[in-house]
């Protein structure tokens, strides 16, 4: 009964929201189109965008900006799920926001290792991150160099671990990555006690556990695949959380001599052994349908929980991804049946 009264209110904010994320037929038809305005005209026309496009004039936006528009709405539904929820979600929304943290981080890391110029298209996150974050974009955005940057997040969390890889003469933006990864998961995996009660705790650490365990499968696989990593390495930069995946499954998938044997190991996890590995069914693709099929059990199973918000706005989140991927393929001139291949989509007959 407890949390049915503490969630009666947001679980019917969330239906209402998410009735209005884009069907597969809506990605069918943007697939269809040929340029950015067309596109923004199409979303103008869609209950869950015409808001944030209703004063734009489409002709004058390039790619970037519809962007920078998408990741907004992201935040504005962030924003309006902690308004409506009471303390304890809001604990719980707290922890979550982590997630946007690292990639703010990420995203500026890139801008002092590439050298680029300050950005503008920071400045529609400030009163997101003013408010709900002890981050500052101000600080970080005119930091020039990685001292500077590290020195700006003093009083966050983020600044004892990027200190302390920092005077350990570390150089390159992987190094960094990296750090803020292994951290990001490592601290949700012991805060989530501190957040999270019974149910919803054991949500959330089936949650976030298998997202680790999938995400130490690409780095593995992505590692070999492409960089052809030596083990020792590879187990410097995978999550140290085992939850479905033993230690010694795992340590036997990092030591697999090529990929083709790292692929016929994989293939009996508990995650992967339903799929075959092709043109389809990425490793990347499998992460994705794990993920999505664990939430939206969890939400059918527990309505009332956090697993209603956690499904949103992992939902929101692929949506904006993927809307993001279809302008990229549209500005190339794909086929829609290329484009729909390619960000995961299919046909319908």
């Amino acid at each position: 009964m407890g949390n049915l009264l503490v969630y009666s209110g947001i679980t019917t904010k969330i239906r209402a929201m998410r009735s209005r994320l884009l069907s597969e037929k809506d990605f069918e038809e943007i697939s269809a189109l040929h340029n950015v305005p067309e596109v923004v005209a199409y979303l103008k026309k869609h209950s869950a965008y015409a808001d944030d496009f209703a004063q734009i004039d489409e002709n004058k936006l390039h790619r970037g900006d519809v962007e920078k528009i998408l990741v907004q709405s992201l935040y504005d539904d962030y924003s309006r799920l902690y308004r409506f929820s009471g303390i304890e979600v809001r604990k719980f929304l707290k922890l979550y926001l982590k997630r946007y943290e690292v990639d703010l981080i990420n995203y500026c890391l890139r801008i002092i290792f590439n050298h680029y110029e300050q950005p503008f298209d920071l400045n529609y996150k400030r009163t997101f991150f003013d408010r709900y974050s002890q981050i500052s974009i101000e600080k970080l955005i005119t930091s020039r160099t990685i001292e500077e940057f590290v020195d700006n997040l003093q009083g966050t969390e983020y600044y004892e671990p990027l200190r302390k890889l920092r005077d350990s003469n570390a150089s390159t933006l992987f190094d960094y990555d990296l750090a803020l990864d292994l951290y990001y998961y490592t601290t949700l995996w012991k805060e989530k006690k501190k957040v999270l009660k019974k149910s919803e705790l054991e949500i959330f650490t089936r949650d976030i556990g298998s997202k680790i365990d999938l995400l130490n499968l690409q780095w593995i696989y992505r590692a070999k695949k492409y960089f052809k990593m030596q083990p020792a390495d590879i187990y410097s930069m995978i999550i140290p959380i085992h939850f479905k995946i033993h230690r010694d499954t795992m340590k036997e998938l990092v030591e697999t001599a090529s990929v083709e044997e790292f692929i016929a190991h994989v293939a009996s996890t508990y995650y992967v052994k339903r799929y075959d590995f092709d043109d389809h069914h990425t490793i990347e693709r499998v992460y994705f349908e794990c993920i999505q099929r664990l939430y939206t059990v969890d939400e059918r199973r527990n309505p009332y929980s956090i697993a209603s918000i956690n499904t949103y706005l992992f939902l929101k989140e692929e949506e904006i991804k993927r809307l993001t991927s279809t302008l990229e393929c549209i500005r190339y001139g794909l086929t829609p049946k290329e484009t729909l291949d390619y960000t995961g989509g299919v046909i319908q007959k």
